[in-house]
């Protein structure tokens, strides 16, 4: 917990930045899983990998973006 209040604000945002970090990882753990779906069970390699390197691109640039 936070000792004083100037504390609080550190807090916040150490919180904050943990939590885009986190959905991040998850965000990018779906893409990567949907990408061998397609690529190994849906026979769309090529597609999958498209998908993969703009997914991945895109979710750098929004999460750059918006931190």
């Amino acid at each position: 917990m936070a000792d004083t209040p100037d504390d609080l604000p550190a807090h916040v945002s150490t919180y904050h930045s943990f939590s885009k970090l986190v959905l991040f990882a998850i965000l990018f753990i779906v893409l990567l899983l949907a990408c061998m779906a397609l690529g190994l069970v849906g026979n769309a390699g090529v597609f999958a990998l498209i998908l993969g390197f703009g997914g991945s691109i895109a979710l750098l640039v929004a999460f750059a973006v918006l931190g």
